[in-house]
């Protein structure tokens, strides 16, 4: 499927209602846009609950998560000391 759409002043783009429905983009989802060789990929943000990561999958849910968001953040935290760096 291809669609196109504008980007306006302020760099924002439209996403084809028929791609938010096909990829289950709801409004509040991140998407991350990736500069490759072939042009940008946007993709959903996806979490995870570190499950079977890290952790025995007998921890509770409630710790899993904890430990998920956790590293998400530490994460999130080292990619955008990287930027800054660039």
């Amino acid at each position: 499927m291809s669609k196109s759409t504008r980007v306006t002043e302020k760099g924002q783009a439209t996403i084809p209602k028929e791609l938010r429905e096909k990829y289950d983009l709801d409004p509040g989802d991140e998407v991350v846009w990736v500069d490759t060789d072939d042009g940008i990929v946007v993709k959903k943000r996806t979490r995870t609950d570190a499950r079977g990561l890290l952790v025995p999958d007998e921890t509770p849910k409630e710790k899993r998560e904890a430990i998920g968001e956790e590293l998400t953040q530490r994460v999130r935290d080292r990619r955008d000391r990287n930027y800054e760096e660039t």
